[in-house]
């Protein structure tokens, strides 16, 4: 490997939305993470959804439109 090409391995404090945080080892001294460990619905057992810009409620829009067009269709 060549000298000084490569950025220095440091401790890096990680802070997360909810509020906990933790130590590890970065190229960077501060990471603001979304979602962590603590948080998830996958490590925590609760199902909590995260809408981003409405998208389940435009795919539920998008479907109940098809819904009735068919049943309306059929009468």
């Amino acid at each position: 490997m060549k000298p000084d090409i490569h950025p220095k391995y440091e401790e890096a404090k990680v802070v997360c939305a909810c509020g906990e945080s933790f130590t590890t080892r970065s190229t960077t001294k501060d990471i603001h993470a979304d979602i962590c460990s603590s948080c998830h619905p996958f490590f925590t057992g609760k199902q909590k959804l995260v809408d981003t810009e409405g998208r389940v409620e435009k795919f539920k829009k998008k479907y109940r439109k098809a819904r009735e067009k068919a049943q309306t269709e059929e009468s």
